[in-house]
C-alpha cells in the first residue's frame, strides 16, 4: 500500500542560492520511482506516493539525489499525510481568525522539548507567541515573520541545537494537508 508524503527541503531557492526548478525537484523524485509527484511554490515543498514506509530513508534518499542532481546538499524532511494533518489539526492558535502570514510552523527533524526553548525569553517577545507541538513548534507572529524577533531568537543555532528545521506559513501547511490527502 503506497503512502502520501510531503517533501519539506530547507533553504532553497532564496537570496540567489541552492536553486532547485521545481521541474526538475519533480524528475528527480520520480526517478527515485516515487508516483502522483507535485510541487508547490518555488520554496521547496513536494508531495509523492511511495511504498516506502520509512520516512526518514525517504527523506535521505531524496537529499542525496539532490546533491547529485543539483551538486550541493539540502536538508530534507519527509512527513506522511497523516502526520502533517495532525500537525495542523493540533495547531493552539486560532488558526482561521489569522492572516497565513501570521501563523507559521516549523516542522523539526527531531522532537523538540520546552527545555530546548528554556533560553528563549518568551515574555519579552509578546505579542508573539510559541507553542511546541510534535517534531512541531507553531510561532504566532502578528506582524510576519520577516519582521518577528521572536522567529530570529528561535533559530539561533544554540536552540535549535543541530536539528534540521525548516518553517512554512500556514496556507503552505493547509495546502500540504490538501496534496496530500487520498
Amino acid at each position: 500500500m503506497t503512502t502520501k508524503y510531503a517533501a519539506l527541503l530547507r533553504g532553497i531557492n532564496v537570496g540567489g542560492g541552492k536553486k532547485v526548478p521545481m521541474a526538475e525537484l519533480r524528475a528527480v523524485l520520480g526517478a527515485l520511482g516515487h508516483a502522483d509527484v507535485a510541487t508547490y511554490l518555488q520554496s521547496g515543498n513536494a508531495v509523492f506516493s511511495s511504498d516506502e514506509k520509512d520516512a526518514n530513508v525517504l527523506a535521505a534518499e531524496l537529499e542525496q539525489a539532490i546533491e547529485e542532481a543539483f551538486g550541493f546538499r539540502v536538508d530534507t524532511l519527509v512527513r506522511d499525510a497523516e502526520y502533517l494533518r495532525a500537525v495542523a489539526e493540533a495547531c493552539p492558535f486560532p488558526a482561521s481568525s489569522l492572516e497565513a502570514r501570521q501563523l507559521h510552523v516549523t516542522y523539526f527533524s527531531e522532537p523538540v522539548t520546552a527545555d530546548r526553548f528554556a533560553s528563549v525569553d518568551a515574555a519579552a517577545h509578546l505579542p508573539e507567541e510559541f507553542r511546541l507541538g510534535d517534531r512541531a513548534l507553531y510561532l504566532y507572529a502578528p506582524d510576519g515573520l520577516g519582521r518577528s524577533k521572536l522567529a530570529v531568537a528561535l533559530s539561533r543555532p544554540a536552540v535549535v541545537k543541530g536539528a534540521v528545521a525548516t518553517s512554512r506559513n500556514w496556507n503552505t501547511v493547509v495546502k500540504l494537508v490538501e496534496m496530500t490527502r487520498d
